[in-house]
């Protein structure tokens, strides 16, 4: 059996899955699951960037630097190296299920499908709001992070 992969997407890879993956790590961490982590965007736009500063402050608030993430690009391969791919919203599950390849054979779903009582549920974007957004975003994140990791384990 090929070892878990987790991969979080959303549309930039700044804000959402960074924060989704920073929260799967620590919460992987502390169970004690061995997998592997990554995020992704859907879109081109912030290739090579950190993730944004309002969700970098969000993460240190919570003890986790991600100031060293990279925004890249989801891709064919990711659906074959991933078992899990996680969606942070509707449009970013529907772009993901337009690019999957035939051989694809990655679990697709929306993190807060995981959450009792939050299943179709898009995480707050808080790109375009106000700082308190990111705490928001972070809770969602959290919430979907701790009950994959109890699906995992």
């Amino acid at each position: 059996m090929p070892r878990t992969a987790v991969l979080f997407v959303c549309l930039g890879n700044i804000c959402r899955s960074p924060l989704a993956e920073a929260a799967f790590r620590e919460a992987a961490a502390k169970a004690g699951l061995d997998v592997e982590v990554d995020s992704a965007g859907t879109g081109d736009w912030h290739l090579g960037s950190p993730p944004d500063p309002r969700a970098q402050a969000e993460a240190l608030r919570h003890g986790v630097d991600i100031s060293g993430y990279r925004g890249r690009q989801a891709g064919p391969d990711d659906f074959r190296r991933f078992t899990h791919i996680l969606a942070l919203d509707e449009k970013n599950l529907a772009d993901l299920r337009r690019i999957a390849p035939s051989d694809g054979s990655a679990e697709i779903s929306l993190l807060l499908d995981h959450v009792p009582g939050m299943a179709g549920q898009s995480v707050a974007d808080p790109y375009f709001g106000e700082d308190s957004g990111f705490a928001e975003t972070w809770r969602e994140v959290s919430l979907g992070a701790e009950a994959l990791v109890r699906k995992l384990g």
